[in-house]
């Protein structure tokens, strides 16, 4: 039970500090706010909010940590039969992030976060290096399930693929949002727009921009 009581406190604090930092980070942006700042509003040390968080950048990412696993449960759960790209076709068409389910003073902060990921290039570059290590991950996985060996590249092109479309899928949907996209418009247009990026990789790349002569 302490353990858990413990675990629960921890929770607590990594919760409180990244709340902390998204208000700060609403007012001012995210480079208008420093870390030392964040600590003293959230009165924890500044080395507590590095033992939670390892950049400044993780404040904003940290609810992502669940994607991954999310993602690969998706596809190492898929019943017999079902392709690798079928089952994400199933996990990016489910409502989450800016396709959730949320009332409308939760969209309204979830748009103040796109806006402000769009604006910092530090919080691009940070989740590019996220997206990248996804990408391992699952390479990891298709290679394991289908006994390739260390040195063939097509797990990784599969992964390569399947994370392209979701990155794809991202940043069509903050542009959207940023634009002043409406919420169901929005959930709509993006699925529209996966369906078509997986029949892409479905049906392959054989005639697909053949240069007229």
């Amino acid at each position: 039970m302490a353990t858990g009581l413990r675990e629960r406190k921890k929770q607590q604090t990594r919760e409180l500090i990244a709340e902390t930092a998204r208000g700060l980070f609403s007012e001012r942006g995210f480079e208008g706010v420093s870390v030392a700042e964040i600590a003293r509003v959230a009165d924890v040390s500044e080395k507590t909010v590095f033992n939670y968080f390892p950049t400044k950048e993780d404040l904003v990412y940290w609810r992502l940590e669940s994607f991954e696993d999310e993602l690969l449960g998706a596809i190492r759960e898929r019943g017999p039969g079902e392709s690798v790209l079928d089952a994400f076709r199933r996990f990016v068409s489910a409502p989450r992030g800016m396709l959730g389910d949320y009332d409308a003073q939760a969209r309204e902060r979830l748009a103040a976060l796109t806006r402000m990921i769009v604006a910092s290039p530090s919080l691009l570059a940070r989740e590019q290096q996220i997206f990248a290590g996804y990408t391992a991950s699952l390479a990891a996985l298709i290679a394991e399930e289908t006994g390739a060996s260390d040195d063939d590249v097509e797990p990784w092109v599969a992964a390569i693929a399947i994370m392209g479309v979701h990155r794809s899928l991202v940043d069509y949907a903050r542009k959207q949002v940023v634009a002043g996209a409406r919420h169901a418009k929005l959930a709509r247009d993006v699925r529209a727009q996966a369906d078509a990026a997986l029949r892409r990789l479905e049906s392959g790349f054989a005639g697909y921009a053949v240069k007229e002569p």
